[in-house]
C-alpha cells in the first residue's frame, strides 16, 4: 500500500509540475498584438518583452559600469566633457542592443528596416541640423577648441562660454545676457576666441590730437595713462602707435595688455576719461571734424555787358 501510495503522489506531483510548467510556457509565448510588414507576420510575445527589457536593464549596468571606470581616471573638467559624449553613445548603444534582441528573439529586423526605411529618409532630413549640432559638440570636446570660460566673439557679440553641452554651447554676454549656440556654428561661422593660446589680450584705444601738439608730449601721457591703471599688465608694457595724419587731428592709438578681455570695456572707459582728464591739464587738445572751404569769384557769363 505504501508503494502505490507513494507512486500515486509522485504522479500527482508530475501531473501538478507539468501543469505549472505548462502554464508559465503558455504565459512566455502567449501573443499580445500580431501585425503584418511586407507580407511577413510578425508576433508581440510575452518574452520577447521581457527580453527587451532585461537586455536594457543589463546594458544600463554594464554602461554606468564603463562609465565609472573611465571618469574616475579623468581629470575634473575632462570628465564632464567625456559624460557629454558619453550620452550620445549611450543611446546608440541601447539601439543596436534593441535590433539585436529583436533578431535574436527570431523577427526578421530586415524587414522592418526595409520598411522603415522612408520613415528614417524623412527622419534624417528632418533632424539633419540636429544631427550636425551633435557632430559639432563632439569635436568641440575631443579636439578642445572650445573651452569652458573661453571669451568668443560670435555675429559681433561677446560672450564668456559657460556651458558646452552635445548640441548648443552656451555664453554669457558683456550685458549678462545668455547666448545659445548651435554647435554647428563652431563649424562653418568664422568665431573669434579671445583666449584660445592664453588668457592674456592686447586692447587698444584711439584718441586724436590737433595738428601743432607736441607729439612725443602726447605719448609720455598715453603711456602714463596706462600704467596708471590697474587692471593693464605692466608686462608686456604698453606703448603708443602714431597712426596717421587724419584730416582733422594727428591719429595716435594706445595699446595695452590685460588678462581679461571680457571685461575691456569698462578699462577702455576708464582709460579714455583719465586721457580727457591728462591732455587738459597738459594743454592738449582733442580737435572735431572740421572742413574748410574756399570759394572763389568767377565771373558770370550771362551777366550784361558794361556799356
Amino acid at each position: 500500500m505504501q508503494e502505490q501510495d507513494q507512486g500515486t503522489t509522485e504522479a500527482l506531483k508530475e501531473v501538478v509540475e507539468e501543469d505549472i510548467w505548462g502554464n508559465i510556457v503558455d504565459f512566455w509565448n502567449l501573443i499580445l498584438f500580431k501585425y503584418e510588414v511586407s507580407g511577413t507576420p510578425i508576433e508581440i510575445t510575452v518574452s520577447l518583452i521581457l527580453l527587451v527589457i532585461l537586455a536594457f536593464v543589463v546594458t544600463g549596468i554594464v554602461l554606468r559600469m564603463i562609465r565609472s571606470f573611465i571618469t574616475g581616471k579623468l581629470a575634473k573638467e575632462d570628465k564632464h566633457k567625456f559624460i557629454s559624449v558619453f550620452k550620445f553613445i549611450k543611446y546608440f548603444v541601447y539601439l543596436v542592443v534593441i535590433l539585436i534582441t529583436l533578431s535574436s528573439a527570431g523577427i526578421n529586423i530586415t524587414i522592418l528596416l526595409t520598411a522603415s526605411a522612408a520613415l528614417f529618409v524623412g527622419i534624417g532630413l528632418a533632424l539633419q541640423e540636429f544631427f550636425q549640432d551633435i557632430i559639432g559638440g563632439i569635436f568641440i570636446i575631443l579636439d578642445k577648441s572650445l573651452l569652458v570660460g573661453d571669451v568668443i566673439e560670435m555675429d559681433g557679440r561677446v560672450g564668456r562660454v559657460f556651458e558646452i553641452k552635445l548640441r548648443t554651447t552656451r555664453a554669457l554676454t558683456r550685458d549678462d545676457k545668455v547666448m545659445i549656440i548651435p554647435n554647428h556654428k563652431f563649424m562653418s561661422d568664422v568665431i573669434l576666441n579671445y583666449t584660445q593660446n592664453h588668457e592674456v589680450t592686447r586692447e587698444s584705444v584711439s584718441v586724436g590730437v590737433a595738428y601743432g601738439s607736441d607729439t612725443q608730449r602726447v605719448k609720455q601721457v598715453l603711456v602714463k595713462c596706462a600704467k596708471e591703471n590697474k587692471n593693464v599688465m605692466d608686462s608686456p608694457e604698453p606703448f603708443v602707435l602714431f597712426e596717421d595724419f587724419g584730416d582733422s587731428a594727428l591719429d595716435f592709438s594706445l595699446h595695452f595688455y590685460v588678462t581679461d578681455s571680457f571685461v575691456d570695456p569698462k578699462i577702455k572707459s576708464a582709460l579714455r576719461f583719465k586721457i580727457d582728464e591728462e591732455f587738459r591739464m597738459n594743454n592738449i587738445t582733442i580737435p572735431f571734424p572740421q572742413r574748410d572751404v574756399h570759394f572763389y569769384p568767377t565771373q558770370n557769363q550771362n551777366s550784361p555787358k558794361d556799356e
